[in-house]
């Protein structure tokens, strides 16, 4: 497999997937290697073989690497992938860690309040192009990140203020996920219908309605900033050129 059709895709769980974002990667012809080392997998010591690395969410936390040392392992990983200058994109926990390898901090909504359903995602001017238009947006999530120092922040919400962020011209942080499906919703609300009851967490019923409402926004929006996504390597070496 050729460096150019192949992305390195980090999940946490048996049951993760990448969803959405796998979906429109391989419609673009990409082979994704999908890894996980909660599981034991291995992470490759280099990305020439690769196009970008993905790493998306899970139930574990950015700080955990006291006690899960697959965490400490990624956020070592992470740093190398940064060096690399591959695209990089970080979803809820991979932006976490990506936020935590810069040097910010991953911390609680400071009232205890959490993210989990469609909420409302606002760009930045500082976005542009990656973001242009208000949308609302998947989030499963209690903690939030720090913007990092050097980052450019891209987008920003009412509950949790750092919702996206760059790094470089190749390294991406978004605390929303992009990649979610009506069958990701309702596995999600299924395995996880405890945290429905926790606060700023919306009732199932009102996750599918407003999939469903949002959807095809998101979905258009993904195409896009996937393309510039993959893009950023060449935009970058161009301009050090």
């Amino acid at each position: 497999m050729t460096s150019t059709r192949q992305i390195l895709v980090i999940v946490h769980q048996a049951t993760s997937s990448p969803g959405l974002v796998g979906d429109k990667l391989r419609s673009r012809g990409y082979h994704l290697d999908q890894r996980c080392p909660a599981l034991g997998d291995a992470l490759p010591p280099t990305l020439a073989q690769y196009a970008g690395a993905i790493v998306f969410g899970g139930p574990m936390s950015a700080n955990d690497d006291d006690t899960l040392p697959f965490i400490r392992t990624e956020l070592d990983w992470i740093a190398m992938a940064l060096a690399s200058g591959k695209p990089y994109l970080g979803i809820c926990l991979g932006a976490q860690l990506l936020a935590r390898v810069l040097g910010a901090q991953v911390t609680p909504h400071p009232a205890a309040q959490r993210e989990i359903g469609y909420c409302d995602l606002s760009p930045l001017r500082t976005g542009r192009p990656y973001f242009t238009q208000p949308m609302a947006v998947y989030q499963w999530h209690s903690e939030g990140f720090e913007l990092p120092s050097g980052a450019v922040q891209l987008a920003t919400g009412p509950t949790f203020p750092h919702q996206a962020f760059r790094y470089g011209d190749a390294a991406f942080g978004l605390q929303f996920h992009p990649e979610m499906t009506t069958s990701l919703i309702d596995d999600w609300t299924t395995r996880g219908a405890d945290q429905l009851q926790l606060p700023g967490a919306q009732p199932r019923d009102r996750h599918f309605a407003a999939h469903h409402h949002h959807g095809s926004q998101v979905d258009q929006w993904l195409d896009g900033f996937l393309a510039r996504w993959l893009a950023s390597a060449a935009w970058s070496q161009s301009r050090s050129a």
